[in-house]
């Protein structure tokens, strides 16, 4: 994650971009794994079927016909049901998709949203956790600029919500998303450089469940990286939990750049080590 004096003297990105034709692929599976989800037994069955009669068609009979050579086949038949289309034609509408993607106003949010200001610093490469309901918009937009997001929230509802988005959206290979008991248990997670929590989802915790949950997102923080605490659908501001963060610096949004209603919104910076002492 880029630091702000990376970005004053001009410092930027140098890991490579991912590749379209990777994206493209993966875009595939997750159409079909969907589509297979979606249909009952019987249907996969006769898929099945449909599949073992055009390779049969296609060979003459002459060839034993394998499991790999019939699951390439219902993928074929697959994509052209869906009319997938090629890769060119999907990458040029990904590219006009995704610039629509990274206005921050295609996911509801304000131009002015404090994640705009933190975005900047964000390289390929480094990943984002957010946490609670509210931050999903946040999490597509930043999933928009192709960086891994992992989204937990409290409620089964909450989740398959924000997966049933991003994978309309073509962003699910870049967002994960846990069922998990805040304050309770999170499941593995790779380091982030940065955390975006809804004030309000730590608002509805106990004192006890809050503390564990901060900490335990502290601990899978990187040196260096950041927090950002939002406003909710509670009355609760952000302020009201960074006694959590005495040891952290502290860089409050200005208040003429907030949007309006939302109040002061807060990121907290986990010193480098050096600064650690």
């Amino acid at each position: 994650m880029l630091t702000t004096v990376d970005l004053q003297t001009g410092r930027r990105p140098s890991r490579p971009q991912p590749s379209l034709r990777l994206q493209y692929q993966e875009y595939l599976l997750q159409r079909i794994e969907a589509y297979k989800n979606s249909l009952p037994r019987d249907a996969i069955l006769r898929l099945g079927d449909e599949a073992a009669e055009e390779l049969q068609s296609a060979t003459g009979g002459q060839f034993v016909l394998t499991e790999v050579m019939m699951l390439e086949t219902v993928d074929r038949i697959i994509i052209k049901r869906l009319g997938l289309g090629s890769y060119r034609r999907w990458q040029n509408r990904l590219l006009k998709l995704r610039a629509g993607q990274r206005e921050p106003t295609h996911w509801g949010l304000d131009p002015r949203h404090p994640i705009t200001r933190v975005m900047p610093r964000i390289e390929k490469g480094d990943r984002v956790i957010t946490v609670g309901g509210s931050t999903e918009p946040v999490a597509c937009f930043i999933a928009a600029f192709d960086i891994p997001v992992t989204y937990l929230a409290g409620t089964l509802a909450l989740v398959e919500g924000a997966e049933m988005r991003v994978a309309g959206e073509s962003l699910a290979g870049q967002f994960q998303a846990f069922v998990v008991q805040l304050g309770e248990w999170l499941p593995p997670l790779d380091p982030a450089c940065l955390v975006v929590l809804d004030s309000s989802t730590l608002a509805d915790l106990s004192a006890g469940q809050r503390r564990r949950l901060i900490n335990a997102l502290k601990a899978h923080t990187v040196p260096g990286g950041v927090h950002l605490l939002i406003p909710g659908e509670a009355s609760t501001a952000p302020e009201a939990y960074l006694s959590h963060y005495t040891d952290w610096d502290r860089d409050p949004m200005p208040e003429e750049n907030a949007p309006s209603g939302d109040g002061l919104l807060v990121v907290a910076s986990n010193p480098p080590p050096s600064q650690q002492a």
